[in-house]
C-alpha cells in the first residue's frame, strides 16, 4: 500500500455504517430489508486496530455480537456524480460490534442505537489495502474466522445496496470527505462472542487482522 492510501486512527473523521445490507443477515435477526440505505454512525473513539492484541468488550452489558464488514476509506471530497473508483483510497475488513441485548431494548422503545453500537472498541479495522476498483472487489470474498473456524463469508455482489448507491446516499445526505470511513454491512452468520475467542478477519483468504476477546464483568 502506498502512503497516500494509509489511514491512521488519528486521521479518521466520520464513521458511517450501513445496517441490514445483506438479505440473509436481515432475515436471521427477523428484520425487514430497508427500501433505502439504513445509515448510522459510530464515534471515532469506537475505532481499534486488529493488531493481534487483547481487546476488551463490555460483556457486563449483555451479549456482544460480531459483524464482519468490508470497510472503505474515503480519499477525497464527494461531489455529485462521483464514482467509488474516484472516491475510495483503501479498503479493509473490520467488525461492527453490537451489544445485542441493549439494541433489542432500544429498538423496542424506538430509541437510537448509540448505546448498542457506539461503545469503545465497537469498530475494529484490519490492515488497510490499496483500493483499485469497484469491479475488483467482486472477485474475492471476505469474512471472519473465530478460533480458526469460518463463521462469516460475504461478497459485495450480495449487498442490497451496492457501493455506488451507498456513496451517493451518504454523500448527498450527510457529506463525505477525506478521512471518512464506511462500514458497508454484514453477511449472515453473526453471533455472540465468548471470553478468549480469537478473531481473524480476512479478504481473499488472506488475514487482514486478529484480536483476542476479553469480556469485562
Amino acid at each position: 500500500m502506498n502512503d497516500k492510501s494509509k489511514l491512521s486512527l488519528l486521521d479518521v473523521r466520520n464513521i458511517y455504517c450501513v445496517g441490514r445490507n445483506y438479505r440473509l443477515h436481515a432475515a436471521e435477526l427477523g428484520n425487514d430489508v430497508p427500501t433505502s440505505p439504513m445509515i448510522f454512525t459510530k464515534p471515532t473513539h469506537a475505532l481499534v486496530e486488529m493488531n493481534d492484541d487483547v481487546v476488551v468488550f463490555p460483556g457486563s452489558r449483555g451479549s456482544v455480537h460480531y459483524e464482519a464488514e468490508l470497510v472503505f476509506a474515503v480519499g477525497r471530497t464527494y461531489e455529485a456524480g462521483m464514482s467509488c473508483d474516484e472516491l475510495f483510497s483503501a479498503y479493509t475488513v473490520g467488525l461492527d460490534l453490537t451489544l445485542r441485548d441493549v439494541q433489542d431494548r432500544l429498538k423496542a422503545k424506538g430509541h437510537p442505537w448509540l448505546a448498542a453500537k457506539g461503545f469503545r472498541n465497537s469498530a475494529t479495522i484490519g490492515r488497510w489495502e490499496s483500493f483499485s476498483s469497484t469491479m475488483a472487489m467482486v472477485e474475492n470474498d471476505f469474512g471472519l474466522r473465530i478460533n480458526d473456524k469460518e463463521v462469516q463469508r460475504g461478497n459485495v455482489k450480495d449487498m442490497v445496496f451496492d457501493l455506488q448507491q451507498i456513496v451517493n446516499f451518504v454523500g448527498i445526505n450527510y457529506g463525505l470527505a477525506a478521512g471518512d470511513v464506511i462500514y458497508t454491512g454484514t453477511p449472515a452468520g453473526v453471533g455472540a462472542l465468548s471470553e478468549g475467542d480469537k478473531l481473524e478477519v480476512w479478504w481473499a483468504d488472506q488475514s487482514l487482522g486478529r484480536l483476542t476477546v476479553k469480556l469485562d464483568s
